[in-house]
């Protein structure tokens, strides 16, 4: 049994007040003139269920969002969004069966919470399956299928209704076109989705690693590189040459290495200990050299203190022997002041009882004494300091000489093997050096067996998927013939209703699943009269036909169409062959399916087997806004 999915109401809240549609019909039609609104509110719903639907100016001029009442699978949603482009991405939902408000759901994909998904999975379709080519060339897993994918079987537009049928004429969405039909039909599951995505993608790993081991083979001739063999000899003689140098060094140093006698032991030990001496004689110059800095300082101070004193005691006595007689400040004569006995005539503080002659000789004798005793110290440390550089200049001498007395003893020894030494040292510096490149000869080779080993590996799980997905396809080709035999049928049947003009036999290609006119593509028929239009009705109310007559299908028994008289022009006969089409199948299957129709003409004979809902310039699809008048508004499609 197909799924449910019904637009049960339509409300757009524009900023002269809401306007309310409700579809309680399996067919609605909304009839009025080219530019009334047919197609904006078709859009409006589009755009309300996640799509990029056509905004007409006065959508985005006067409208602030829309929100749509749907039945879909179980569920019923109400489902809002804005039209401002701040908030466009940001979708509100409410579940209409439990009254609860859900998390906002976002239109991009990959969000944590998408309208996508919501819709998908209440349709029951799994939310991450890929369509990938078929061809057998195609490398890339595949988009992936969403809501708007299924939506091109759901919604005929104006701008395709005598030009197209489900955006066939796009090539690259030939695949997820092809892919949405085996699926609302259960001619693929989700398994054999992913197993088609994972052999392109297998696929591509194994033209890459076929590609990359060409190239690897390729630098390896055009570079002359020897082959695996001779270069794992060569490497084996590296080894060996090496192998072979090295105990001969082994050998020369046991030889060079100092047997020597007592004498020569004798000297190493006094030019040890002469070096050692040498080191302690330059730290001992160094610390004689800072102390010598610091006594420099100290005296430095000591005799700053003792001018002071002495400037302090001259001060003193020259100042004692003035006797002054005015206020050197105010200039008021002293004389005629009484002045107490033993106090100061200018300030009249009491004389000073004691003289500080004795403390001011105390102190400068001490600081003398002190200056004295730096002078002694620093004469001690310049001679000790003379004493340490000539023992330093005595201890260079020493080592130099112990050094020439060993050199002479032990140079007739080792010189003769030195050059022996060197010449092996580059052999097996040499040997070292041939062993590398030929390792990295070797690892090039490494990596060849290794693209060869992950291109057969990758052959052989793409070799087997394929043959999963032949066995699959062999399991499915009964019920596949079986679909699109009943399909054709039924198409035959309502082409050969509608008397679409100049076609004898119409069926349904078994591949491609689009219309077969006397055995030609659609495309390649007659486009005049409406025949694409007349085709286009065939063709969506022929699979929902059967998909209503199949009881394991997820088919959404839904269709849009906007303006299928419009291509028609004076085919009254064809026209009305549509709309008998369209109320049969309605009738038909009552409460199982729904059917929206935009149109600017009916067939009177028909027009009491359906609602209506009538536009025109005074009463647009949004009332709420006035309208310009016929010639003041831009059809959003071009006719």
């Amino acid at each position: 049994m197909t799924t449910k999915f019904r637009i049960e109401k339509v409300t757009i809240h524009s900023t002269e007040g809401p306007v309310e549609y409700q579809f309680p019909s399996n067919l609605t039609v909304l009839a009025g003139p080219t530019g009334v609104g047919k197609t904006t509110l078709f859009e409006l719903i589009k755009w309300g269920l996640g799509g990029d639907g056509l905004l007409a100016p006065v959508v985005t001029d006067s409208v602030q969002d829309l929100s749509l009442c749907i039945t879909i699978g179980e569920h019923r949603f109400r489902i809002s969004r804005s039209i401002d482009p701040q908030k466009r991405n940001n979708v509100r939902v409410t579940d209409l069966v439990t009254g609860e408000r859900l998390p906002d759901h976002q239109i991009k994909q990959g969000e944590t919470r998408s309208l996508n998904t919501l819709l998908m999975e209440s349709l029951g379709l799994p939310t991450d399956m890929r369509a990938a080519a078929q061809t057998g060339r195609s490398t890339k897993a595949g988009s992936r299928i969403t809501f708007a994918d299924i939506y091109t079987y759901m919604y005929i537009p104006q701008s395709e209704i005598n030009r197209d049928i489900a955006k066939s004429n796009e090539g690259y969405l030939e695949p997820k076109r092809k892919a949405v039909f085996e699926l609302l039909f259960a001619l693929a599951d989700k398994d054999l989705f992913d197993k088609r995505s994972r052999a392109n993608t297998l696929k591509g790993l194994v033209d890459e690693a076929v590609d990359h081991h060409a190239k690897i083979l390729q630098f390896l001739r055009d570079s002359n590189t020897q082959s695996r063999e001779e270069a794992q000899q060569e490497l084996e003689r590296a080894l060996t040459s090496q192998r072979e140098a090295e105990e001969q060094r082994a050998q020369l140093r046991d030889d060079i290495d100092p047997i020597t006698d007592r004498e020569t032991q004798a000297l190493r030990d006094l030019l040890n200990e002469a070096e050692r001496s040498l080191a302690d004689a330059r730290s001992a110059e160094v610390g004689l050299r800072r102390q010598i800095r610091e006594l420099t300082v100290e005296r430095r101070r000591v005799t700053s203190d003792i001018a002071r004193l002495n400037r302090m005691r001259d001060a003193g006595e020259r100042l004692a022997q003035i006797e002054f007689t005015t206020c050197p400040r105010c200039m008021q004569a002293l004389k005629s002041r009484e002045v107490p006995h033993g106090h100061c005539r200018l300030c009249l503080l009491p004389d000073e009882a004691a003289s500080t002659d004795e403390l001011d000789q105390y102190e400068s004798v001490q600081l003398t004494d002190q200056l004295e005793e730096m002078e002694k110290q620093l004469t001690f440390i310049e001679h000790q300091t003379q004493n340490a550089r000539q023992l330093i200049l005595d201890r260079q001498e020493l080592v130099r000489h112990l050094e020439m007395a060993i050199d002479s003893r032990t140079a007739d020894r080792v010189s003769p093997r030195l050059q022996a030494y060197s010449d092996i040292s580059e052999k097996i510096a040499a040997a070292r050096t041939a062993q590398k490149h030929f390792e990295n000869v070797l690892q090039q080779w490494d990596r060849v067996s290794d693209l060869a080993r992950t291109e057969e590996e990758a052959r052989k799980r793409y070799e087997r998927l394929v043959r999963e997905i032949d066995q699959r396809d062999i399991e499915l080709k009964a019920r596949r013939a079986y679909i699109v035999r009943e399909i054709s049928q039924e198409f035959n049947r309502v082409v050969a209703d509608l008397q679409i003009p100049g076609v004898e036999e119409a069926s349904i290609h078994e591949t491609n699943y689009l219309p077969l006119l006397n055995g030609k593509s659609f495309k390649q028929f007659s486009r005049g009269g409406g025949i694409v239009t007349a085709t286009q009705v065939a063709y969506w109310t022929s699979l929902i036909a059967v998909a209503l007559r199949e009881m394991d299908v997820p088919y959404p028994a839904f269709l849009l169409i906007d303006s299928p008289r419009l291509a028609l022009n004076e085919e009254q006969d064809l026209s009305s062959g549509l709309y008998r089409r369209l109320v049969t199948l309605a009738e038909a299957n009552a409460g199982r399916l729904q059917m929206i129709i935009a149109d600017h003409a009916l067939p009177a004979e028909y027009r009491r087997d359906y609602t209506e809902i009538v536009f025109n310039y005074t009463k647009p699809s949004i009332s709420s806004v006035k309208h310009p008048g016929k010639g003041g508004v831009k059809p959003l499609v071009s006719t």
